[in-house]
């Protein structure tokens, strides 16, 4: 005879519960595992209904395999439907990688220009690049939808990275301002320290100040040239996009003068359009070769005021040009005071391809190169104003 007693009512509904659970998570895993394989032999044994089903096609236009996908992105209206459902399914920031990878592997770069598929498009930076790319190649009437995908792309990073930069370059060019009479509250102590380290005196444990070194009164700031040279191979579509932004609000700061130069084998000076990115996007050519010592070449000739100059070489550095005589350039800028900033991507899209080679010779030259995001720029560019340590992300 078994003594042990019952389970009571309350142990064995804990414990009908927790099966019920641990069926539900089953349920829940392998219907995640069903829609992340795709197909209709995945092995999990789980038929998809109504919403799962239709989101699991909307995957598979992309992501799966070639046999299924083939002969699906057809049409613009059909790409502009399933546009619109990723939409539905997912958030802005998986719409967008979607949008990219759909740009890549279903070949959809010329049904951009058709205007249904602008319009449907959830408009980002990497959109942006790839409407550029595709440059003249838009047809008329998608002209001006494409203006508005870009314009609206535009108007949203200015409203983010402009404020920012505004203030953090003001700060920059008071600073930079040097006063040799500060007064007490008007002194740059961690200059004047540095100025003056060669009077440090060990058996005191103190410096001896020659010079003092001070903050710039507002409106007595040294006017900066700034020249951003951007390389417009295609590899660079993203950080053309965020130069032309920032070559824009630099434009509207009166103590900067700015020159916006682009350049693949040729090189291309789109000053006169810098107050306007959207203008200076579609004045833009990506693709074909390039020719970084012919850019840098037009740089340094546009120079006037080397100590007061800051040149911003936004490039993966893959020259096809010749490099010696870039090297040798950059070299006479800096002997000659100019401040010289290499900039391997101008983007978030992570670590970016590039020419090592040529990234350490110009770092041994005093030029460091490393890719920047767009919320470090400003900070990159107020240390290139101040003539101080850049803030070099780690590798």
């Amino acid at each position: 005879m078994n003594d042990t007693p019952p389970p009571a009512p309350a142990a064995e509904a804990g414990r009908t519960g927790s099966v019920a659970a641990t069926a539900v998570d089953d349920a829940e895993r392998q219907r995640r595992w069903r829609l992340v394989l795709g197909g209709a032999e995945d092995g999990t044994g789980v038929t998809l209904a109504g919403r799962d089903l239709d989101l699991d096609r909307t995957l598979d236009v992309v992501y799966g395999d070639d046999t299924r996908r083939a002969g699906r992105g057809g049409s613009a209206p059909g790409v502009a439907r399933w546009l619109g459902d990723i939409r539905t399914y997912f958030p802005t920031s998986v719409v967008q990688v979607m949008q990219r990878d759909a740009i890549n592997r279903l070949g959809l770069a010329t049904l951009l220009a058709e205007p249904e598929m602008l319009e449907a498009a959830e408009p980002d930076v990497h959109l942006v690049g790839t409407l550029i790319s595709l440059g003249r190649a838009i047809p008329g009437r998608s002209k001006d939808s494409a203006r508005a995908v870009v314009r609206k792309v535009v108007e949203q990073l200015e409203r983010k990275l402009a404020a920012r930069t505004r203030a953090t370059l003001t700060g920059a060019l008071d600073r930079s301002a040097k006063v040799r009479r500060p007064r007490h509250s008007d002194i740059d102590w961690d200059r004047t320290i540095r100025a003056n380290l060669h009077t440090y005196l060990p058996e005191h444990g103190t410096i001896v100040p020659e010079r003092l070194v001070g903050y710039g009164r507002a409106g007595r700031s040294v006017k900066k040239d700034v020249i951003l040279c951007i390389d417009q191979s295609g590899s660079m579509a993203s950080s053309v996009v965020y130069a032309s932004v920032f070559g824009a609000v630099l434009a509207s700061m009166r103590s900067i003068n700015t020159r916006l130069v682009v350049f693949d084998t040729n090189v291309v000076d789109l000053t006169e359009e810098i107050e306007d990115p959207v203008d200076v996007l579609f004045g833009v050519q990506l693709g074909g070769g390039t020719d970084i010592n012919r850019a840098v070449a037009y740089c340094e000739s546009q120079v006037t005021r080397p100590s007061e100059t800051v040149v911003v070489l936004i490039s993966d550095l893959y020259e096809g040009g010749i490099r010696g005589e870039l090297l040798k350039r950059v070299a006479s800028m800096k002997a000659a005071g100019v401040e010289f900033v290499t900039l391997l991507a101008l983007s978030d899209d992570g670590a970016p391809a590039y020419d090592r080679g040529h990234a350490a010779a110009l770092t041994e030259l005093g030029a460091p190169a490393f890719a920047c995001t767009p919320d470090l720029f400003p900070d990159v560019m107020a240390a290139a104003i101040e003539r101080r340590p850049l803030p070099i992300p780690e590798p």
